[in-house]
């Protein structure tokens, strides 16, 4: 079954770095919204921190008669602002249709913690879902992440940095679980940090403040912090979209990923949006894309994924 996305207009949260898709009716946020159960504000790593918390999103009528597979969104932000709030925007319409659950997880910020906690975090946010899911009704084998940006690049080291025990590390109650995932759509994410140069490599840079000093002095650790460095033939299937006009992150550095995951035989897919900035992406068939890639992975489906490209919708 395919499953078009809506992008809704009302905000539950910051919405610098949300990812708004498809032009929406006005009103269809609010009653897509009706059908979804929020549970907010769910404790992952057993404090009170608010930016350690994770919200539950589920549907009021599931379709299925099982478990749930889950949609894990990750906010972007240059690891230094930005909301789990925002996910709800992004993750509602599939939930509406009673074939998914989803979830929005928050992380540590760079005016608090440094990398690798924003990993930690979002790895013990993932073993939390599964020591959670009987309680949910929820798939603990069939979990899917998505991330903008920064958020991006955080679901694809997810993807790529599973059962790497200096990055798992020992949040919460759930530390004997797994944090992998099982398919990964990365939204105009860094995957090499070294490599992207110019005011990246500035010390006032987002990348200088998640890795506590500029790139240039801090190599061995960007790359440690980088997604691409960690690929390996098993991880999860990709889908990658970039704007080709990114003025903050790269198009290149999709391209590099794709390639590096392609050549360690993953299933990798890059879908350029020509001319496109740094996201808000307006573009129903994009949004088709993302439902066969999800269909395929959490459903067993057996959609062919287009990646031909697709000219950008005007940039608000």
């Amino acid at each position: 079954m395919r499953i078009a996305l809506f992008a809704l207009l009302i905000m539950l949260g910051p919405t610098s770095q949300c990812l708004v898709l498809a032009a929406e009716p006005p009103g269809r946020g609010l009653a897509i919204r009706e059908h979804i159960t929020i549970i907010a504000d769910l404790p992952y790593a057993n404090n009170d921190n608010p930016r350690q918390q994770i919200d539950l999103f589920l549907p009021k009528r599931p379709a299925l008669d099982g478990p749930l597979p889950v949609i894990v969104f990750v906010h972007g932000g240059g690891w230094q602002k930005g909301d789990r709030r925002s996910g709800l925007n992004m993750l509602a319409p599939l939930i509406a249709t009673g074939r998914f659950a989803g979830a929005s997880i928050g992380y540590r910020l760079t005016n608090k913690a440094q990398w690798p906690a924003q990993i930690h975090d979002c790895k013990a946010a993932i073993r939390w879902l599964r020591g959670n899911a009987e309680r949910h009704g929820l798939n603990a084998d069939r979990i899917a992440v998505i991330g903008t940006s920064a958020g991006g690049h955080l679901v694809a080291m997810l993807g790529t940095s599973g059962g790497i025990p200096a990055l798992d590390g020992s949040l919460g109650e759930f530390s004997e679980l797994s944090s992998r995932v099982q398919c990964v759509i990365d939204f105009f994410g860094p995957s090499d940090l070294g490599s992207m140069g110019g005011w990246h490599d500035s010390p006032d840079s987002p990348e200088a403040r998640l890795l506590g000093g500029p790139i240039p002095e801090n190599r061995d650790l960007a790359q440690l912090a980088s997604p691409i460095h960690y690929v390996s033939a098993d991880d999860p299937p990709f889908l990658m979209i970039h704007g080709t006009a990114d003025p903050l992150v790269p198009f290149e550095q999709s391209v590099q990923l794709q390639k590096k995951l392609k050549a360690s035989g993953v299933t990798a897919f890059l879908i350029p949006i020509e001319g496109g900035g740094h996201g808000r992406f307006r573009l129903p068939e994009l949004d088709q894309r993302i439902s066969d890639f999800l269909d395929n992975h959490l459903h067993a489906g057996d959609q062919k994924i287009d990646v031909t490209p697709i000219p950008a919708s005007p940039q608000r």
